[in-house]
């Protein structure tokens, strides 16, 4: 595969290494790379069979569990956007990297914990008994600051380490190169934790699968730190967070100059006038260019002007009317995740219920169903590089922008709702057939390899909204503000799995359709209210679509800059 052509890459950096003593370059790629295989592979261990631990380990009922889980992913996709405002505003990477790798390992050693000693969790129950013990207020303290430094240990290293290798390099094929290697090793420790470690948890040693995660952890802490000497350490160069909420301050501050000035009565800083006398967006969003006006009140004491809270550049305030333009756009992705974060935790528990074994002996792991939504992902992001997007062009003589594979990823997802709530009637009508007696969380006679078919379907629609979201974030927002760019889908995410638990207790606390006992319950109904939402938020996603406006032209072939 060219784009993972290592040795060609580190040769030509060794070669350019040879002439430049700077540190940085491929000499840091195994160090960076390594922990970052190691880190991964903790994060998957603990995350992808978590539901599974509450429900088995501690007794939590599958619903209240559901939403612990789901809390905790959320916050798994909202700490690194804190960790990259940390990074950039303060301390740099590698000091950022290295705590929060400790904090995981913190994080790992209290799951060890509370999987080995007893009195950390409540006396086990077999699932469907009555009564089982609720764990204690120590006992939920104690698995929640363990979630907590988990999900910081998650949040602080995982992207922040993607930023740190890139900063190693200069040119952007190295770069490029860097970037393949870390999403493919990104897949290969995901596959391991999603299929090895829940098997070894499972079936094995709760202790054992968190202590190797723990094991892990150490041994990548060590291989980051150990590169110390080896990196290229880039300064914090300051939050892009602050340039926006200047804009918004020196507006305010100025919004009783009603009169209309021309564009030199504007501070434009190192920005010509002249490439932005024209540009159709200073007439858009007006409030805002009233905090790059400039008044005698701005001047500095040396008789200059200067940015400040109440003078700022019209550079800055066009990036953050890119932003406004950009967030109803965005806010369409957030129905998106809510149902990947709803249908990840439910299907964890259908899967519960249904027959999983292979043969007579192995019996496959609820907690691993998820490896095949991971798996179509990754698989359908290389066949529509490699295949659907040649096509594309060949058929229609335009390329496929973002915002088409957005919409594409909707409709998909619409489809897999809709084939999660088919499995599900029919999982339903199984448990009705089969079911003669009160037992509750009776194990359906139906193979729960049907539940590989939606979470495929939801794999390939990943595979084309999500890295059309990050070309259109990374294409379309400002050069000041590129660093947020990642930062979009991660907050989406975050948003989407927190609102999820919110959904689902709302659900539980209004219906019947999600009791304790999902046997009982109609997980379908379920399922069809999120895919009713789902179609009239992809009405919404047309109108938003149809209004965007592509700023960067440059990017796309022909002449309309219509988004559609």
């Amino acid at each position: 595969m060219e784009s993972l052509h290592f040795e060609e890459g580190a040769q030509q950096q060794e070669a350019s290494n040879n002439t430049d003593s700077k540190r940085g370059g491929w000499v840091t790629f195994p160090f960076i790379i390594g922990s970052h295989i190691s880190l991964t592979l903790v994060a998957g261990g603990w995350a992808s069979n978590l539901l599974v631990y509450l429900i088995t380990e501690y007794n939590i009922k599958s619903i209240a569990a559901t939403k612990i889980f789901n809390i905790a992913f959320g916050c798994n996709f909202l700490f690194p956007i804190a960790a990259a405002i940390i990074s950039d505003s303060f301390s740099g990477s590698f000091p950022v990297v290295s705590i929060f790798a400790f904090v995981s390992l913190l994080g790992m050693i209290m799951f060890t914990l509370t999987a080995v000693i007893h009195s950390l969790r409540p006396p086990q129950c077999v699932i469907g008994s009555y009564p089982c013990e609720t764990p204690s207020n120590f006992q939920y303290a104690v698995i929640y600051m363990t979630l907590l430094l988990a999900s910081l240990g998650v949040g602080g290293t995982r992207f922040t380490i993607a930023t740190m290798g890139a900063e190693q390099f200069d040119k952007a094929n190295d770069q490029g190169i860097f970037f393949n290697w870390y999403y493919l090793t990104l897949y290969i420790a995901n596959a391991i934790s999603f299929s090895a470690i829940v098997y070894i948890q499972d079936n094995v040693s709760w202790g054992l699968g968190f202590g190797i995660c723990a094991i892990a952890n150490v041994i990548g802490l060590a291989v980051f730190i150990m590169g110390k000497k080896f990196y290229c350490q880039v300064k914090s160069k300051g939050s892009p967070f602050t340039s926006i909420a200047r804009v918004m301050v020196a507006a305010i501050r100025k919004r009783n100059i009603l009169r209309s000035f021309g564009s030199h009565n504007y501070y434009f800083g190192t920005t010509e006038a002249l490439k932005m006398e024209d540009d159709a967006s200073m007439k858009s969003l007006r409030f805002l260019n009233r905090a790059a006006l400039i008044t005698e009140d701005d001047k500095q004491l040396d008789g200059y002007y200067a940015r400040s809270w109440r003078l700022c550049t019209m550079e800055e305030v066009e990036a953050l009317k890119t932003l406004i333009k950009l967030i109803p756009l965005w806010s369409t992705g957030i129905f998106l995740s809510i149902s990947i974060g709803i249908s990840s935790s439910l299907i964890t528990l259908q899967a519960l219920t249904l027959n999983r074994h292979i043969g007579p002996h192995f019996k496959f792991p609820a907690g691993s169903f998820l490896l095949f939504n991971f798996l179509a992902t990754a698989i359908s992001i290389f066949i529509v590089d490699r295949f659907f997007t040649p096509m594309w062009r060949n058929l229609t003589h335009r390329p496929l922008t973002p915002v088409q594979r957005i919409g594409i990823g909707h409709v998909i997802n619409i489809l897999s709702l809709v084939g999660y709530a088919l499995i599900e009637i029919r999982r339903l009508h199984v448990v009705r057939t089969h079911s003669h007696t009160n037992q509750p969380s009776l194990v359906v006679p139906m193979s729960a390899f049907w539940l590989v078919v939606p979470l495929a379907i939801v794999g390939i629609g990943e595979g084309f909204h999500l890295p059309g979201s990050v070309a259109l974030y990374y294409q379309e927002f400002p050069i000041s503000l590129k660093s947020m760019s990642t930062a979009m889908i991660s907050l989406l995410l975050a948003i989407g799995f927190f609102l999820s638990s919110a959904i689902i207790d709302l659900v539980k606390r209004t219906t019947v359709w999600l009791p304790d006992d999902i046997n009982v319950g109609r997980v379908d109904n379920v399922y069809w209210m999120l895919t009713v939402i789902g179609v009239v938020n992809f009405g919404y996603y047309i109108i938003c679509a149809k209004l965007f406006k592509y700023q960067n032209i440059e990017e796309h072939d022909g002449d309309s800059r219509s988004a559609l």
